[in-house]
């Protein structure tokens, strides 16, 4: 199925968010805990003063750096801020050699998600506009939640969103735009998610900022 796809850069609270971009994007209090148990393993390194004990300096100062300054490379490589609120989003375009009717009719069935979204373990349909998903998480874990439809338009749009309780808070939707002389349908995806913080939240969330496999 011939394909192509496009990138549409997300805009937060300062404009287009890039690697060049410094803000502060760790709360406070884990800022603290990276300052903290940082300071701790800088001076257990420099007062070994022998060669394994390099590597912990040098682990202890970055955590430091990470603390004073509040910024982390990895929160914005993944488009995550603890700060303010923000929730990092993914928007896709992609246009299919195929009907708006066809899309529509192969996404509304969520259990057909995983065969293209690399990142879902399986979705059961619960009920009419309810179903049960289960994503991959870090080391070999796996994340759960319901979620339900709250919009939807035969052949146009769909959306949905996570119910409470989830693993993961997350909401998005599907636009199918059927394009004139027969060139097929183009996708508008747009996927929020809010995950737990820290580190494993932060690789959660670059699983679930992977571009959909769509063929």
């Amino acid at each position: 199925m011939a394909s192509t796809t496009r990138d549409i850069p997300v805009q937060g609270p300062h404009g287009t968010q890039g690697l060049g971009h410094e803000t502060t994007n760790i709360g406070m209090g884990e800022r603290w805990i990276s300052a903290v148990g940082g300071g701790a393993l800088l001076a257990y390194g420099m007062l070994r003063r022998d060669r394994s004990s390099i590597a912990t300096a040098i682990a202890g100062g970055t955590l430091v750096i990470r603390g004073l300054t509040g910024r982390s490379l990895l929160y914005r490589l993944v488009g995550f801020n603890q700060v303010g609120g923000t929730y990092p989003s993914v928007q896709k375009s992609k246009t299919i050699n195929r009907s708006a009717e066809e899309l529509f009719r192969y996404w509304r069935n969520f259990e057909n998600l995983p065969r293209f979204m690399d990142h879902l373990q399986s979705v059961r349909t619960t009920g009419h506009k309810t179903s049960h998903w289960v994503a991959k998480a870090p080391l070999g874990s796996s994340v759960e939640w319901d979620a339900e439809i709250v919009d939807e338009r035969p052949n146009e749009l769909i959306a949905c969103r996570s119910l409470p309780g989830a693993d993961v808070y997350n909401a998005g939707s599907v636009r199918f735009e059927q394009l004139p002389e027969d060139r097929g349908t183009e996708l508008h995806v747009t996927f929020e998610y809010n995950p737990p913080a820290g580190f494993v939240g932060a690789l959660v969330a670059k699983l679930f900022g992977e571009e959909p496999n769509l063929q």
